[in-house]
């Protein structure tokens, strides 16, 4: 087992469930280790810059933060069961699902897990076991509530208010029935095998709405091609050689779910970039952003929906960009003619800064081409 790959995460954790499906599927050699107080607050902020999880840990000793990060590298080294299709539009449109699945989603997956109390038994029990596997059970118990508390406390940074809580209902139950439609016809997104997308939303899916009691038991259970999805995706490698729509086409079982990336999704990080823009002609170029940068609105199933603004997403979504711009015109007409049935042009016409990566959060490395001209 000294090839193997090390996976340091929770099975409640937001994004180890994205990493260890995505693993899983490429059928690597791997083991998921819980992580303990030391690694997360030694170890793994050594080796990455924050304590944070999942991380993988590669057979050559490099340690890999960040999930999509992870793919990447992964698939840059195996070649095998390739999760990117290899067609320009269900491309773009897989990358867009993964930023939309990363990010739209961490409202509905905290609120679903900290706003009834009956799934706190289980992270009690899961987190506590992992932090302090050595101690007794009150011990561990006690250690479960501070990481407890500081994602409570989390809440209102991501627009879990009161005032917002019935938006953030009627929204998630009008997505999951559409999403349960969907996969009544179609066993993963775009097809009949994961691709990028279905990594994206399983994260939230896999260690909250489908783990903890309530939303598991509310929201999952009860629409059962949305279940199902989800027992796919925790073991995917037998679809691997499956195929995706043909034609490079998006299915119309999907519509709303692009509504939801083109038209809540995007104008917020759109409005995230804004401001990452103004803080960088502030504090200069190649300067770490804060994790949060102010509040923007969007809107959720057309209401407001007030939430912090996170300059991370605009990284997200850059990848996106950046891969329709290494594209051929021919390639580009295709995505075009795409985002047009959408009414989604604005999306390539974003007025978004560059930014790079810094382990949580991200540093503008250069301004949008408008804000470039005025300065000039």
């Amino acid at each position: 087992m000294k090839n193997h790959y090390t996976l340091y995460g929770w099975h409640l954790s937001y994004f180890t469930g994205k990493a260890l499906c995505y693993l899983r599927y490429k059928q690597v050699d791997h083991v998921l280790k819980p992580v303990n107080l030391y690694t997360l607050t030694r170890t793994i902020k050594r080796k990455t810059g924050a304590a944070v999880m999942p991380v993988l840990k590669t057979p050559s000793g490099i340690w890999i933060q960040d999930t999509s990060e992870i793919i990447d590298y992964m698939e840059s080294l195996h070649h095998n069961n390739p999760v990117t299709p290899n067609t320009p539009v269900q491309e773009f449109a897989s990358l867009l699902l993964e930023a939309w699945g990363d990010e739209w989603w961490v409202p509905i997956a905290m609120h679903t897990r900290w706003n009834y109390p009956e799934n706190y038994a289980l992270f009690q029990n899961d987190a506590g076991k992992a932090l302090m596997p050595w101690a007794p059970q009150f011990i561990q118990h006690k250690m479960a509530r501070q990481p407890a508390t500081m994602l409570r406390g989390m809440l209102p940074f991501v627009g879990i208010v009161p005032e917002q809580f019935d938006t953030m209902n009627t929204w998630t139950t009008r997505m999951l029935d559409t999403l349960d439609a969907h996969f009544k016809v179609f066993p993963f997104l775009l097809g009949a095998r994961p691709s990028l997308g279905d990594f994206g939303l399983v994260g939230t899916m896999y260690g909250h709405l489908g783990r903890d009691p309530w939303p598991k038991r509310e929201l999952i259970d009860p629409r059962k091609h949305l279940s199902a999805w989800l027992e796919r995706m925790k073991s995917s490698s037998p679809f691997a050689l499956a195929q995706l729509v043909p034609n490079d086409e998006i299915p119309a079982t999907l519509n709303d779910v692009f509504h939801s990336v083109f038209h809540e999704f995007i104008p917020m990080v759109a409005q995230i970039g804004e401001l990452a823009t103004a803080h960088a002609k502030e504090h200069g170029l190649n300067v770490r952003l804060p994790r949060r940068i102010g509040e923007v609105t969007t809107s959720m199933g057309g209401k407001p929906f007030k939430r912090g603004a996170l300059p991370y997403m605009i990284w997200m979504l850059q990848r996106a960009i950046d891969r329709y711009n290494d594209m051929p015109e021919s390639d580009k007409k295709q995505v075009r003619a795409w985002l047009q049935t959408h009414q989604a042009e604005h999306v390539l016409n974003l007025n978004l800064p560059r930014v790079e990566r810094m382990a949580l959060t991200v540093a503008v490395s250069e301004l949008p081409k408008q804000h470039m001209e005025q300065t000039e």
